[in-house]
């Protein structure tokens, strides 16, 4: 079905069976005077809310939304910044109490272009997945002329994210590009999710924990000479603990307080055996090495074999678990409007 969705044109979204379902866009806006009305103007007319978070803004933001005549447009204060995840979740429980089926993040610096909706929403109405997000960089073209140390900065930044929120099949983990049920987001402690530039990872780890399907839809973002406000660098620096302690969850989550798998018995045998093999050599190592008497062959293996099997057993608990990821909706599908015929798929 969905190549016939996006085959058709933004005003002939969404087909009649969908018509009658609730969409709601979120959009937080900070700094982004000169961006917003123009992003606001070009929401298809089928989106049913749209709702801006000034986030304590300290430009004339609220007054240009306010210029917009659209009665689907509501405006939310923060007298206090909290940042483009506090934003974002006062959004959601708005959306939420508006009856909305799917809530959609795009944000005000009109980098999100409103014609890939359509795109985003896919995924939802098949029933293929309970979150759909950007991907930047899916399109070979998208990663010409961008600095081999930024590359290299996100895929890093993206393995550790997969790690933690066990979505292995993602990628583009910092782009807010994204559209979600609604069931979903009923089910997550929205308050608890970070605040900051690490609330999409935040997010996604949430949805790892809760199994639901996240799935990367190629999307080109617009760029008209603004730099992005998050540094990849950065990110490396700030990111990382938080990441560990959300991998460490999740694992000990589904691993061992929940369920024990073949993944469990990996781990169990798999990290002491390397810890062992690493500590006694270094140890040994050092005695060596300050005694100037060489370790024996039998000294070195006892070192060298806990290391090369726990090296192999985590190994083996990585491969499990990457094909373990969620791929499997949590939430029901949605339903058709009545006297149509559900899509291919659903039940």
């Amino acid at each position: 079905m969905s190549e016939a969705l996006l085959s058709q044109s933004l005003s002939e979204f969404p087909p009649a069976r969908w018509r009658h379902l609730r969409v709601a866009v979120v959009v937080p806006a900070y700094r982004v005077e000169d961006r917003i009305e123009e992003v606001l103007r070009t929401i298809p007319p089928w989106v049913r809310t749209v709702v801006v978070v000034d986030d304590a803004s300290p430009d004339a933001t609220a007054e240009r939304v306010a210029r917009v005549a659209d009665p689907r447009v509501r405006l939310i204060h923060h007298p206090q910044n909290r940042g483009v995840g506090g934003a974002t979740v006062t959004g959601m429980h708005a959306a939420l109490e508006g009856g909305a089926d799917i809530v959609v993040k795009m944000d005000g610096d009109g980098q999100m272009d409103p014609a890939h909706l359509p795109e985003l929403l896919a995924p939802l109405l098949d029933h293929t997945a309970d979150l759909a997000k950007g991907n930047r960089y899916q399109r070979l073209g998208s990663l010409e002329g961008m600095p081999w140390v930024r590359r290299l900065g996100n895929a890093a930044l993206t393995f550790l994210l997969k790690a933690a929120s066990g979505h292995w099949r993602m990628f583009d983990p910092t782009n807010g590009y994204f559209a979600v049920r609604a069931d979903l987001l009923r089910r997550l402690r929205l308050e608890r999710l970070p605040r900051g530039y690490f609330f999409e990872s935040g997010l996604l780890m949430e949805l790892g924990l809760h199994r639901a399907k996240v799935q990367d839809v190629p999307i080109a973002a617009r760029y008209r000479g603004e730099r992005s406000s998050l540094s990849i660098g950065a990110a490396l620096l700030q990111f990382p603990f938080r990441l560990l302690l959300g991998c460490a969850r999740r694992v000990a989550r589904h691993y061992f307080l929940y369920d024990f798998t073949a993944v469990s018995v990996f781990l169990l045998c798999g990290a002491p055996m390397l810890l062992f093999g690493v500590g006694f050599g270094a140890w040994e190592w050092a005695r060596s090495a300050v005694t100037d008497v060489p370790a024996t062959t039998g000294t070195v293996m006892l070192a060298a074999l806990p290391v090369i099997l726990g090296f192999q057993l985590l190994l083996q608990a990585l491969v499990v678990d990457i094909a373990n990821a969620p791929a499997v909706p949590i939430c029901p599908p949605l339903s058709p409007a009545d006297g149509d015929t559900p899509p291919h798929g659903t039940r």
